[in-house]
């Protein structure tokens, strides 16, 4: 049987230039190649090595793209390899079937939000009450499912995320800081879910996964096998469990390291 891959992106198979790390002497940088272009500046790379084994992936391996990007954001990408026949995006909220939403799938996730969290509206509207206009930078509903800020980091108060987390513990949402980036996002909107329903219908039974971020958490504990890179929320905390390798890499050399791995399990358990 086929082996399903199941990988966040941003940070973890793709980079910023803000996120990079690119620590070694200029001349022994990798070469890079740009994914992403937005508003026509580039705006995401992976080195071309990378590129190449997630080529060889996509030949190997059902690849699904699992990321909590809007389906606009996602589709600003462009990654090498084959075009991913299954993507997830929206953290679980849409199923992209060769490139279109599953409104099946879609209209399951909002009754599930519907029947076990509070509304996107009451958290919204205490993003917009609470949080400080000095270091918000913007304020945003993605795809009707969740909210996000951005904000300066330097201007963040150190204890406001984490008070943050509590009050929407409380109410049936998770917080999770990345980058400029502060996501409160409903729980029962999962990242796992979506991946799991990919895998009944391909008639896979092996999945691998890799991510970065709290976020992240539920699609590497659903895996039979995961990493985490050596930065991100997870690697900020020491998050581990079994079956979960925490790889040194940083960066996105680590995105490199993280495509090694899935290519080489994927040989071999695949005859």
């Amino acid at each position: 049987m086929p082996v399903l891959v199941a990988s966040d992106l941003d940070r973890t198979l793709i980079y910023s230039s803000a996120a990079l790390a690119l620590t070694m002497p200029d001349p022994r940088a990798p070469r890079l190649l740009c994914v992403e272009v937005h508003e026509a500046k580039p705006l995401s790379y992976m080195t071309e090595t990378a590129a190449q084994l997630l080529t060889d992936l996509g030949d190997t391996a059902v690849f699904v793209p699992t990321t909590t990007r809007t389906r606009k954001q996602y589709q600003r990408i462009n990654l090498p390899g084959p075009p991913p026949a299954y993507a997830i995006c929206a953290n679980g909220g849409h199923l992209l079937v060769d490139g279109v939403t599953d409104e099946d799938w879609h209209a399951g996730v909002q009754a599930r939000l519907a029947d076990e969290c509070a509304p996107l509206a009451e958290v919204s509207e205490y993003l917009l009450r609470s949080a400080d206009p000095v270091w918000v930078r913007k304020h945003r509903i993605a795809e009707d499912l969740f909210a996000y800020l951005v904000v300066e980091r330097e201007l963040l108060p150190a204890d406001w995320v984490k008070e943050l987390a509590v009050w929407a513990e409380n109410r049936g949402w998770t917080v999770s800081l990345q980058g400029r980036k502060i996501y409160a996002v409903p729980k029962p909107l999962t990242k796992s879910a979506a991946v799991r329903e990919v895998a009944r219908r391909t008639g896979t039974e092996l999945t691998l996964a890799a991510g970065d971020s709290l976020l992240d958490a539920d699609l590497l504990l659903a895996a039979d096998r995961g990493w985490r890179p050596g930065h991100g929320e997870l690697a900020d905390t020491d998050w581990t469990a079994p079956r979960i390798s925490a790889l040194p890499e940083r960066g996105v050399l680590a995105g490199e390291r993280i495509l090694r791995e899935f290519l080489r399990a994927t040989r071999t358990a695949t005859p």
